[in-house]
C-alpha cells in the first residue's frame, strides 16, 4: 500500500513585524499553497495595522505570547530579547517554532528541552548563509574545523555589544577593520543582530565553541560578506556569499525568502535539500 500524504493548510503566525517580519507577512498573504497567515505581533500596532491596510486579508495583531493560540506554526522575527515571549508559550503547547534569531537560541538552548518534552519542533532556516546542508551531512562523519570569516559594511554593524563594550568605532573607517575574533557563540553573544548565521552553521556542524569567527568592518563593500571553511573527513569545501542588505542593513534580503523556502517545504509534496 502506497504511504498517503495527508494535505492540510497550516496556519502561520509571524512574531515581528519589522523588515523580515513584514516581507515574510506579504508573501504569505500573497498566497502560498498550504500555508494561511493567522497573525502578526508588532511593538507598534497602529503602525502595523496600516501595514496590513492593503493585504489581502488583514489578521489580527496579538501579543507575541498568544500567538501559538492561532497557528499551527509560528515564526520569531523580532529581537532576540523577546525570543523566550514567543518560544515558551508556543512550544509549551506543541507548536512549530522557526527561530530567525538563531543567536539567541544558543543562550537558551533548554528551549529544544522543552519542545522535546511537549512535542513541540524548533527549525532554523538557512537564512543569509548557504551550504548548511553540506555542513549537516559532513557531521555526520568527522568535521575537524568549520571558519567563518564575516565582512559586513560598518552601518551593519553599528550598536552592536561587542563594540560598545570594548571602545570599537567603526563608523569612519577607511580601511577594512577586524572587530572580533573568535567561537560562534561568543560571536552571538556580542554581536546578537549581526551574525546569526554564525550560529546556524555552529548547530548545523561541530558546536559554537569549536566553531571559530572573524567579523571585519569593511567600508569598501556594500554587501554581507559571509566565507565558509570547513575540513571533514568526508571533504573539504569553502563558500562564499555576497548578500544584499535589506531595509535593515543588520541584515540581508536573503532571510526573509529563506524562511519563505523553509516554510513552503513544510508542506510541499517535493523537498529539495537535507
Amino acid at each position: 500500500m502506497p504511504i498517503s500524504i495527508q494535505h492540510r493548510t497550516l496556519r502561520v503566525a509571524i512574531g515581528g513585524f519589522g523588515t523580515i517580519g513584514k516581507t515574510l507577512a506579504q508573501r504569505l498573504d500573497r498566497g502560498i499553497e498550504g500555508l494561511n497567515l493567522a497573525a502578526v505581533s508588532a511593538r507598534d500596532t497602529r503602525k502595523a495595522a496600516a501595514a496590513m491596510a492593503g493585504f489581502v486579508r488583514p489578521v489580527p495583531i496579538l501579543p507575541l505570547p498568544r500567538l501559538w493560540e492561532t497557528a499551527e506554526i509560528v515564526v520569531e522575527c523580532a529581537p532576540a530579547a523577546v525570543l523566550r515571549d514567543i518560544a515558551e508559550p508556543a512550544l509549551a503547547h506543541g507548536r512549530i517554532l522557526m527561530v530567525l534569531s538563531c543567536g539567541a537560541l544558543l543562550a537558551n538552548f533548554d528551549l529544544v528541552d522543552l519542545a522535546r518534552r511537549e512535542g513541540g519542533r524548533i527549525l532554523v532556516p538557512t537564512g543569509a548563509l548557504l551550504g548548511l546542508d553540506a555542513v549537516a551531512a559532513a557531521a555526520e562523519g568527522e568535521i575537524t574545523r568549520v571558519h567563518m570569516i564575516t565582512r559586513k559594511p560598518p552601518l551593519g554593524l553599528a550598536g552592536a555589544p561587542y563594540l560598545d563594550q570594548h571602545g570599537i568605532a567603526v563608523d569612519e573607517l577607511a580601511a577594512p577593520k577586524r572587530v572580533f575574533s573568535g567561537t560562534a557563540r561568543e560571536a552571538a553573544r556580542g554581536f546578537p543582530a549581526n551574525v546569526n548565521v554564525a550560529a546556524a552553521l555552529a548547530l548545523a556542524g561541530i558546536g559554537p565553541e569549536l566553531t571559530t569567527i572573524e567579523i571585519w568592518a569593511d567600508p569598501g563593500i556594500d554587501r554581507n560578506i559571509h566565507r565558509i571553511e570547513v575540513e571533514a573527513d568526508a571533504a573539504r569545501f569553502s563558500m562564499e556569499i555576497e548578500n544584499v542588505p535589506s531595509a535593515n542593513p543588520r541584515t540581508g534580503k536573503l532571510t526573509p525568502l529563506s524562511a519563505i523556502a523553509a516554510l513552503k517545504k513544510l508542506v510541499s509534496s517535493l523537498a529539495i535539500g537535507t
